[in-house]
């Protein structure tokens, strides 16, 4: 059976909402894999949310694995250290491989782990991430992709898994799937659009905004059915990571990603009406 090993700092219901997806879609047998551990890297007491997420860990049986990163860099003489690979940041990296000793997954999914990985656990793990843009499209969070979308006047976007690196959102893609934010509905709002400057909407507006808001809809609809597909295909040996971090298909031939949209669609369909 493929192994997963499921990283989450817990932090609300968007990360339970990922876990209870795949842990179902795995029950229901949906998905040839097994969840082997969940690490998260609060421990219980810190937040109710995560006291939450943790028991939703043991009620679904699945070995947990705790290491709270706030204790770990209480006291540390460099604990004011906020770079992403400060030191405390790559020995707190090192522990959590020590907890994880034993267990040997075939993939890992960053699932709500609201901390940048280091280099020596990306080499350990093959680690996937979501990201809310296609491959070649805005960093950053979902808000800041929206605005770029919109600022340079977009056709398309997607969602993407990408492999995980030390640099945030640089990591290749992994698997994709995209969508137009032209036709239907979209083009009033891109009209409407044509009478204000982004900044003043932004002001004015914000994320109330109906182009950002159905941008943001048609994303967020695409990126649980993308993580499963995603699963199910390295479940399934469509696609795999080699030992010097590249993706292949199963032929083994390097693939630029794993195009998912025609999956994907036919999951969303209906429901974005």
């Amino acid at each position: 059976m493929y192994k997963l090993g499921w990283f989450s700092t817990g932090r609300g219901e968007g990360s339970r909402g990922l876990l209870r997806a795949i842990h179902d879609a795995i029950s229901s047998g949906e998905i040839n894999a097994g969840i082997e551990f969940v690490f998260c890297s609060r421990e219980r007491g810190e937040t109710d949310a995560t006291d939450i997420f943790l028991d939703m860990v043991n009620d679904y049986h699945l070995p947990l694995v705790s290491l709270s990163y706030r204790k770990f860099k209480s006291g540390r003489h460099d604990a004011d250290d906020e770079g992403n690979l400060s030191p405390w940041r790559i020995d707190y990296d090192r522990e959590v491989m020590k907890h994880l000793r034993g267990f040997r997954p075939d993939l890992c999914v960053l699932a709500g782990y609201m901390l940048i990985v280091g280099p020596e656990m990306c080499r350990d793990y093959d680690m996937i991430n979501l990201h809310p843009a296609a491959p070649g499209g805005p960093k950053g969070t979902f808000q800041q992709v929206i605005w770029q979308l919109i600022e340079n006047e977009a056709e398309r976007t997607g969602v993407m898994m990408h492999l995980v690196t030390p640099e945030l959102d640089e990591g290749p893609p992994v698997s994709y799937c995209t969508f137009p934010i032209r036709g239907g509905p979209f083009d009033d709002f891109w009209r409407d659009m044509d009478k204000h400057s982004v900044e003043e909407v932004k002001k004015t507006r914000g994320q109330q905004n109906e182009l950002f808001r159905a941008i943001r809809k048609h994303g967020y609809a695409r990126e649980l059915p993308l993580i499963i597909e995603t699963i199910r295909a390295f479940s399934e040996a469509k696609i795999r990571v080699t030992p010097d971090k590249k993706l292949v298909n199963a032929d083994g031939n390097p693939i630029k990603g794993y195009d998912l949209t025609a999956e994907v669609d036919r999951i969303v369909k209906g429901a974005l009406l």
